[in-house]
């Protein structure tokens, strides 16, 4: 009989079962099995009439999660009870940080396995690393254990106790979070910094001097005797020389007049200095470095990072990409200086082997950096990987390198130049050792500066030596508002707050862009109207959850519960209840905010005019009553660019009608003007009675509702254009511009449209049937994905059942829902109902599901709650588990509470059990 190993994904089985004695199963948990209730639906019928079951956490009852079997994770539960029946021992190889040893905890409790059962970690998957790590087994850790089931409940009751009161007193939909808020604050106040700045102008002149046969830079620094004013020296707020500055200002007039002055003039160096400077290598990644660095090199989101890297980990790329730590075993630093020695020669290693010390607040998780797996290192060529996995593994690569490697040695050079008054500065950057940078140079987070490690060679030059201007220009300079920030600034200022956990900043990043608190534009997070509604009302009603030090405070006692220093329960207590507590406090500001108040956003500067957000999105408003006018605020732009004159054009139309370009040359009827929602946009004929919705078009992509002319509106109004019919369907073809630029669609029918992009020189005004045709028979791509095979229509409601390949493999695709292949299942043989079959692990039927609910209503007499009892599963992993099962019959879900607070010292949460 086999012993069953127990991981969380058919990757991370698949890899692991390649270093496993013959014997071994390994099957898949599919991540966490069981977890607090997501909806009403999902929370057991013994318990719904209690008030907390709402939140999921039996708060009367000293805050006892109720934990239930998800619907879609229920037949994995059967699958390794049935594979547990055949078994000799269970190993338990879940990952090793607080979220594996939950998932490794709460699938004893479900199987109550009667076998010998060992907790297995291990830091990357290797055939040594698993060899090690099944002779150094141990029992679960309860302290891991507690600190992951006290940061779940805190969120659990953050969320759910403040959520229902922004959806009833801004709007539906939105959320609250103990990290998330925070986040949506960071992004608020610096946009309310944009929104406070004010620019400032300067002036200085660049001069292109001449030595030996060199061209080189030279900027004006200061004239007679004074500094010149550079950024830095203004006041945001102003626009002004902060006060008591003692620099030059100068105006345009000024510095042409100075260019005058100076033509012709001669230059002599008046000093040249060159000072040694040392780099040394940065430390090999963690979770946050990875993050932010994969977004400054390669443009990948932070949930983008941790989904690429966690496929990389459990196909045995790299080292477990869930960590604070900077360590690196002495393993990999062999493997990296070997790889230094071979690829770069002697001469590049470190004189010693280097090792980082950690200096993150709170650092926790695993125990080593993220790097290459394995004694030695596979080079990014070698692996075989493609795409994003290829990217990500050259960068953990070249980094954990790079780290092993000897400081690069360079020279800065600075040379002063005189002319008349004027004192002008030339800067320069010899490397003398190149060191590191042969390998890694780390990215910047300002998209215009240019990678460290780039020379900027000057000629050799002494002082007293003449070189010749051969011209000189005034620049004149505008100082810029406060970078909104990118993921990867917010991960770092989030991370250096001590604010929330590496692991979990790509959902949080997530969350506040799907819920609409902030929009990702060219890489930027610019928060929303919503997002300064909501802060607005957190920060004067809850001013705690949202400060950062609190936030910070309150992370590091979730530290100190991991390590058994603090108390999980007072502290939950001291949190929620009580007089003080968040659910009191909550209940008291209830009635104190105004709903009007709360959805007003209030900006200075804007008079009378209000910023208000609605059921379909933020509005401006002026006046009250029925004399109030209203109009959308387009969705592009920002709070920080919502100035007077921009709320004077989206009124103008309300107030005096949209403007009228001219009448359409051939029907005769006028073209309007208009701003949306979606911003500007022209439209033929007013909406009337008999035409609700006239023909509109969207302006181009950077046009302007002052730019658009009445030609250009009737060319914009010939779209959609109807090119002919399919050959093969007989439907419409057209050509059409939507918000992510011109395509062409094939309206199939129930089959639904087919969409494809034009390329190149293709124009939606002018393009062919035959190149339409030649369009919709190419490949589709959907986000990077590429269309392979069209198996036919869904028997359930004849949608197109497709198979498309993505960045991760092949997938089923049928609607919303995308389910991988089988590795080991070639698509070109994958048949429609295999597909139907295997879509329908994801997609359970409604029908059935209603049928499900009735059924578990009706038997909620005899329904079983199964209690379990950690510090005996701590106690003994390798021993039979503790069952104790109960019978809720007629008896209140009140007093079946009661049953289970009896036994909160063995951790016995009410659960929902599939018999």
């Amino acid at each position: 009989m086999p012993t069953l190993v127990i991981v969380e994904s058919p990757t991370k089985a698949r890899t692991i079962r390649n270093f496993l004695p013959s014997g071994y199963q390994v099957e898949a948990s599919m991540g966490h099995v069981r977890d607090l209730p997501q909806s009403a639906s999902d929370i057991p019928a013994n318990v719904k009439a209690e008030e907390w079951s709402r939140l999921g956490v039996n708060v009367e009852a000293d805050f006892e999660p109720l934990y239930i079997i998800p619907e879609d994770k229920k037949k994995v539960v059967r699958e390794l009870k049935a594979a547990l029946k055949g078994a000799t021992e269970l190993i338990l190889a879940t990952d090793e940080d607080r979220e594996g040893e939950s998932i490794s905890w709460h699938l004893l409790q479900i199987l109550q396995p009667k076998v010998p059962t060992k907790r297995m970690v291990f830091h990357e998957i290797t055939a040594e690393a698993i060899r090690g790590a099944l002779s150094n087994c141990r029992d679960i850790d309860e302290k891991l254990v507690h600190a992951q089931e006290t940061r779940r409940i805190l969120d659990r009751l953050v969320g759910y106790t403040l959520s229902p009161l922004l959806w009833k007193k801004v709007m539906p939909r939105l959320s609250a979070g103990r990290v998330q808020s925070v986040a949506v604050k960071l992004l608020v106040n610096r946009e309310q910094l944009r929104r406070a700045f004010r620019s400032g102008s300067y002036w200085d002149l660049k001069a292109m001097l001449f030595a030996p046969n060199q061209q080189f830079p030279s900027q004006l620094v200061s004239l007679g005797g004074r500094s010149l004013a550079t950024g830095k020296d203004f006041d945001d707020a102003t626009g002004q020389i902060i006060s008591g500055r003692n620099v030059l200002l100068l105006d345009e007039a000024a510095s042409i007049e100075l260019t005058e002055r100076l033509a012709g003039k001669v230059w002599t160096v008046t000093k040249q200095e060159e000072k040694p400077s040392t780099r040394k290598p940065s430390p090999p990644f963690t979770t946050s470095t990875l993050q932010q660095e994969a977004n400054r090199k390669l443009r990948l989101s932070a949930r983008d990072t941790m989904r690429t890297a966690q496929a990389l980990y459990e196909q045995g790329y790299i080292t477990y990409m869930r960590t604070d730590s900077v360590h690196l075993s002495q393993q990999a630093i062999v493997a990296a200086r070997s790889c230094v020695e071979s690829m770069y020669g002697s001469q590049y290693l470190s004189p010693q082997p280097r090792q980082y010390a950690t200096k993150s607040k709170g650092a926790q998780e695993a125990h080593e950096a993220i790097r290459p797996a394995g004694e030695s290192f596979r080079t990014p060529q070698q692996t075989g990987l493609s795409g994003r996995e290829l990217q990500l593994y050259d960068l953990v690569w070249k980094r954990t390198v790079a780290s092993q490697m000897a400081d690069a040695q360079q020279t800065m050079i600075t040379v002063q130049t005189q002319v008349e008054d004027a004192l002008f500065r030339s800067s320069g950057k010899r490397i003398d050792f190149p060191g590191f940078f042969r390998a890694y140079v780390e990215g910047s987070d300002d998209p215009t500066a240019a990678l460290e490690g780039q020379e900027v060679v000057l000629p050799r030059l002494a002082v007293g030596d003449h070189p010749r201007c051969d011209r000189l220009q005034p620049i004149g300079h505008e100082t810029q508002p406060p970078a909104r920030f990118t993921e990867a600034s917010l991960v770092k200022m989030l991370e250096s707050e001590g604010i929330g956990r590496p692991s979990t900043y790509a959902s949080i990043i997530g969350t506040i862009c799907d819920r609409g608190y902030a929009q990702l534009v060219q890489n930027t997070l610019t928060p929303t109207f919503t997002a300064f509604a909501v802060t607005a009302l957190l920060e004067e009603h809850f001013p705690n959850l949202v400060d950062t030090s609190f936030t910070s405070k309150m992370e590091q006692t979730l530290d100190d519960i991991s390590t058994g220093t603090v108390e999980w329960l007072p502290y939950l207590r001291s949190f929620y209840s009580g007089e003080s507590g968040l659910d009191q406090q909550v209940k008291d500001r209830f009635s104190q905010i105004d709903p009007d108040a709360a959805k007003t956003v209030l900006l200075e500067g804007l008079g009378d005019v209000k910023v208000k957000i609605g059921r379909f999105g933020p509005y401006i408003q002026i006046g009250e009553g029925d004399s109030a006018v209203s109009a959308s605020i387009p969705l592009d732009l920002t709070p920080a660019d919502l100035v007077p004159e921009k709320i004077e054009v989206i009124l103008k139309q309300k107030l005096e009608g949209p403007d009228q370009l001219g009448n359409h040359p051939e029907t005769g009827e006028t073209i309007f003007v208009l701003i949306g929602q979606y911003g500007p946009y022209v439209q033929l004929g007013a909406a009337t009675t008999e035409n609700p919705k006239p023909k509109r078009a969207s302006l181009p992509k950077g046009m302007t509702s002052e730019q658009i002319t009445l030609t250009k509106a009737v060319e914009l109004l010939q779209l959609p254009r109807h090119l002919g019919e399919h050959p093969v369907s007989g439907k419409k073809v057209q050509a059409n511009m939507g918000r992510f630029g011109p395509y062409v669609v094939h309206d199939r029918g129930k089959d639904g449209k087919d969409y494809r992009s034009l390329k190149g020189d293709d124009n939606p005004y002018t393009v062919s049937l035959e190149r339409a045709l030649e369009l919709l028979s190419q490949p589709k791509v959907v986000r990077g994905a590429s269309l392979v095979r069209s198996l036919g229509g869904h028997p359930a409601d004849e949608q197109p059942v497709e198979i498309y390949k993505g960045k991760y493999g092949p997938y089923v695709k049928h609607g919303k829902v995308n389910v991988s292949l089988p590795k080991e299942q070639s698509p070109d043989d994958f048949t429609l109902e295999a597909a139907i079959e295997l879509l329908a692990t994801k997609e359970p039927a409604k029908s059935s599901a209603k049928k499900s609910t009735s059924r578990s209503t009706k038997s909620t007499s005899t329904a079983k709650t199964t209690t379990k009892t950690t510090k005996s599963a701590a106690k003994t992993t390798t021993k039979k588990a503790t069952t104790t099962k109960t019978t809720a019959t007629k008896e209140p879900a009140k007093s079946v509470a009661k049953k289970t607070t009896t036994t909160r010292k063995t951790k016995t949460p009410v659960e929902l059990v599939e018999n």
